[in-house]
């Protein structure tokens, strides 16, 4: 029996997209609350009942979590340009060594935006 189990995360961040044409809103200081969903995919243990342990997730989540929780993104080493899109790569490259059977990574930055990556570079 294969599953996927899914585990969401919160932080707080500001970010500015520099390389948006200059009238864009988003070029300008703004922050968003951001929900990140981590999915693990794999067999069923048939002794204990299921793929993977939670708690791993966030144990890998942690430190990453206390670094963008409350922080200007542009800040943070890989995030100079801090889209959805690259912050999800950005956490693929973080995760994925941890994590085995890490299938896709959901970051929304607002309830109706978001974006779903897979792992494909």
């Amino acid at each position: 029996m294969r599953a996927r189990i899914i585990k969401d995360f919160r932080f707080e961040a500001a970010q500015t997209l520099p390389n948006l044409p200059g009238e864009h809103k988003c070029t300008k200081m703004h922050g968003h609350s951001f929900k990140v969903e981590i999915a693990v995919e794999g067999e069923v243990d048939p002794k204990i009942g299921w793929v993977y342990d939670h708690a791993e997730i966030s144990k890998a989540m942690k430190p990453i979590i206390d670094r963008l929780d409350h922080s200007y993104l542009n800040e943070v080493e890989g995030l100079e340009n801090p889209t959805i899109e690259y912050m999800a790569g950005w956490l693929w490259k973080k995760l994925a060594p941890q994590l085995p059977g890490l299938c896709e990574i959901v970051i929304y930055e607002t309830p109706s935006a978001r974006c779903v990556f897979r792992g494909e570079f």
